[in-house]
């Protein structure tokens, strides 16, 4: 089966070049971050990996970062999408830098990929070979440690997550129990490249056997 990458789109982007200090006790900020970059997009787990991307290109930190309830396809409007990242940093230009090294993961490395036509039934098999600081955080790994970062449907995703952990030499760091906010599951898994990459191998081959043949034992 070959599957069609469904990229994501951003929807929205604004630099704040001087924040008010309401907003800095809220997202409480290091005395050097006074400039934020906001973003929204349509595929959440993409706006993740694309938000620690900018922290390893620039110098800002991820403050803020939700995925929406249910999905883009029911976003409070036009602009929201199901995903909004928040990056701080020292300047408007570093969070620009950020904001950019951002876009271009979305736009050319990381998405899902279809397991049919209509686009409605998809996984997400991505390897990040080297973690900046938001994932290293949440997968509480060292910063430059490669992640497998596996997303799917709920039962698909817990029958994926145990094939991916048998089929390489990987450990669970973060799991993501359905349903997510998107109702979707999945988790972060570690280990060297090679095994992230061979653990979301074979997550995606026993998803697209669950697709090819929903109904059965083995």
């Amino acid at each position: 089966m070959s599957l069609e990458p469904i990229k994501a789109e951003i929807l929205a982007v604004r630099i704040i070049p001087n924040i008010d200090e309401g907003l800095y006790k809220q997202f409480q900020l290091k005395p050097n971050q006074r400039s934020l970059g906001m973003l929204t997009t349509t595929i959440d787990d993409v706006g993740y990996t694309a938000l620690d991307e900018a922290t390893k290109q620039s110098e800002v930190e991820v403050v803020y970062a939700k995925s929406f309830y249910a999905g883009a396809s029911h976003s409070s409007g036009p602009l929201s999408g199901e995903f909004i990242g928040i990056i701080a940093g020292p300047s408007p230009d570093e969070v620009i830098s950020g904001i950019e090294a951002a876009q271009t993961v979305i736009e050319h490395d990381a998405y899902f990929e279809s397991l049919n036509e209509e686009g409605t039934h998809a996984l997400y098999a991505h390897v990040v070979p080297r973690t900046g600081s938001y994932l290293s955080k949440i997968a509480n790994i060292p910063i430059g440690d490669p992640l497998a970062y596996l997303i799917a449907p709920p039962l698909e995703a817990m029958y994926g997550l145990d094939a991916a952990l048998k089929a390489a030499d990987v450990t669970m760091q973060t799991f993501f129990g359905p349903p997510s906010e998107t109702n979707f599951g999945g988790a972060l898994l570690t280990g060297s490249q090679s095994a992230c990459k061979a653990a979301a191998d074979a997550f995606r081959d026993s998803i697209i056997e669950i697709a090819r043949k929903p109904i059965s034992f083995y």
